[in-house]
């Protein structure tokens, strides 16, 4: 068994690009894939390897300006989920377009998975999940409201149309991994709002520590690896993602007139041209390929 491990820190980074190179050196000696971005604001990715390259890694990274605290969450798969080791450099290690935001500074109330279920049980909890429409497609807690956004730069602007549907009450929020709530939760600090909480960990730890028979959370949870999606427990789900447009493909989306391995499913099936249409085709015709060669196409990755 692999270990996968999901992790990310805020600190301040001086200089991102001179980590990279020494990140992406020991990757490579210790046989670890997978994606890490750095940014001036701290570090975010999800990584996979022996447990002895796992360990080299997030020791390595805890050595770096303000990591000592780090925090990850582990997950195991039977085969690498990743086709190589990337290490990019980014303005933001999450996305949300709003300078004045700094996790840094002060986030909402931390809100461990054991306690989780009683707060947004409550009638006057609003629980918002914070991820991207499809992530949210394929599973989500009971209640929560799906903001409909395709990227995270978009929930601050869903939330100044959306807010005054929310006074008078506490705000819980969550994500995959706890990272957009690190960012979401000050955002709302900053307009003004007092009582502001969200899920330690994210999705990823209530589904290893809440057993299915307690949980709360419906359906599973999209990953951002070949797993696609995982459950309680963390096992790997029943999804698998489209080779065009890289959104989730459940078992009935598999059974659709318009999907096509590797090349369209429901979700995409007006987005690209014929040109793109047959550029994918072509790409999963040389993984197959590959695939029967025992070999891996970089075109999966």
């Amino acid at each position: 068994m692999l270990t996968v491990a999901a992790l990310y820190h805020f600190t301040r980074f001086p200089d991102p690009a001179a980590l990279r190179a020494p990140l992406l050196a020991l990757a490579t000696a210790q046989g670890v894939k997978g994606s890490l971005l750095l940014a001036p604001e701290g570090i975010n990715g999800t990584i996979a390897g022996a447990r002895d390259g796992i360990d080299a890694m997030l020791t390595h990274i805890r050595a770096l300006p303000g990591c000592a605290a780090l925090d990850h969450k582990e997950s195991y798969a039977e085969t690498m989920p990743f086709g190589r080791m990337k290490v990019r450099l980014k303005r933001e290690i999450v996305t949300m377009g709003q300078p004045d935001v700094d996790p840094t500074a002060r986030t909402g109330h931390y809100v461990t998975p054991e306690n989780w279920n009683a707060l947004i049980s409550d009638a006057d909890t609003v629980v918002i999940d914070t991820r991207n429409d499809y992530e949210v497609g394929i599973g989500t807690f009971q209640g929560a409201v799906d903001p409909g956004t395709r990227s995270f730069s978009e929930f601050p602007g869903w939330w100044q149309e959306n807010k005054d549907r929310f006074t008078g009450k506490r705000i819980a929020m969550f994500c995959t991994g706890g990272i957009r709530c690190e960012k979401s939760t000050n955002y709302l600090l900053g307009q003004g709002l007092n009582e502001v909480y969200h899920l330690k960990g994210g999705i990823l730890k209530y589904l290893e520590e809440v057993p299915a028979e307690a949980s709360l959370w419906q359906g599973e949870c999209f990953v951002f690896d070949d797993r696609v999606s995982v459950g309680h427990g963390l096992v790997p789900g029943a999804n698998s993602s489209c080779g065009a447009c890289r959104r989730p493909v459940t078992p009935e989306d598999r059974t659709h007139p318009a999907f096509e391995e590797g090349v369209s499913c429901p979700a995409c099936e007006h987005e690209y041209t014929p040109a793109d249409r047959a550029r994918f085709r072509e790409r999963q015709h040389q993984m197959i390929l590959a695939a029967q060669r025992g070999a891996r196409h970089l075109g999966a990755d």
